[in-house]
């Protein structure tokens, strides 16, 4: 469709201004921390540890959702959220996140037990209600993707694998070995959820202010947030001994790619569809000319 039969204006694509930096802190905070929830129940190597990082998982989970409270224009009627769970994915995750945390903070008191394997359940699927709320948001391009689902599910792994190497490198005693490799092949699973996302998006379409920022920001995420990170880890199993900060530094760029990528998805490239038609109309007996999709790719 062509865009040029109708001058720019309100008919094509704006960026909507509704969730800001606050919304993407929630996702980062919710992701991070479901993220490391779940590998906090495999990494940590003692009981003392995995408190350690059952708490900062729920300190992450816990300012992400306060940034989403912050962001709402009546703060003090936030227990509204609660009201449409046959409908919202918002909703389902407020829902899910009483249990996770009361679930957690028992597996903190207790040590152990079957509220360490529930809290990360419950933690993975609070995650994937945080991918479902972006793909609901049907007047969004870059968020309805399908594809988007399965790419904050592996960002989300992929940061809570890179906090959990970080706090391993950090707290008492020595970390599993093992902890690098599968930050590794988090990284991966990524690398090959962006590619999916992003060229479902180039065979769609999308509003071309919209693919201004996704474009140059992938081939930068690629570089320093998925190769750097890739090549850090590799060095750091061969030279570990010798080099033993490498998957600390791989832990944090990794870590910090995955903030990079959901702030620009949910608030740099959060750019509305616009309007379309698809026909022009004509009085009388003319002939109906093609529709028309301004501000788009396609």
């Amino acid at each position: 469709m062509s865009d040029i039969k109708i001058p720019p204006g309100r008919v094509t694509p704006w960026h909507q201004t509704n969730w800001d930096w606050r919304a993407a802190g929630n996702f980062i905070g919710g992701g991070t921390g479901t993220g490391l929830l779940f590998f906090a129940t495999l990494a940590a190597g003692s009981v003392d540890n995995y408190r350690i990082m059952a708490l900062v998982a729920l300190a992450c989970i816990g300012v992400g959702l306060t940034c989403v409270w912050a962001e709402i224009g009546r703060p003090f009627r936030a227990i509204n959220v609660y009201f449409h769970p046959q409908t919202s994915w918002m909703t389902r995750e407020a829902i899910v996140a009483a249990p996770l945390f009361l679930c957690a903070l028992a597996a903190v008191w207790f040590g152990g037990g079957l509220f360490v394997g529930t809290a990360a359940l419950l933690g993975v699927l609070f995650l994937y209600c945080q991918g479902r709320i972006l793909h609901a948001a049907k007047g969004i391009p870059a968020w309805r993707e399908p594809k988007i689902v399965s790419l904050i599910l592996a960002t989300g792994f992929v940061e809570g694998a890179g906090l959990a190497t970080m706090l391993a490198a950090l707290l008492p005693g020595a970390g599993p070995r093992w902890l690098a490799a599968v930050l590794l092949g988090a990284l991966i699973l990524r690398r090959l959820a962006w590619t999916v996302y992003f060229k479902a998006l180039e065979k769609s379409g999308l509003p071309k202010k919209a693919m201004e920022v996704l474009r140059p920001f992938g081939a930068k995420f690629e570089m320093l947030g998925q190769l750097a990170p890739e090549i850090l880890i590799v060095i750091g199993i061969f030279y570990g001994a010798v080099l033993p900060g490498l998957t600390f530094v791989a832990g944090l760029v990794a870590l910090a790619a995955g903030w990079w990528l959901k702030y620009t998805i949910v608030a740099r490239a959060a750019y509305n569809q616009g309007y379309a038609l698809p026909s022009l109309p004509v009085r009388g007996q003319g002939e109906v000319m093609p529709g028309v999709k301004p501000g788009w790719t396609k």
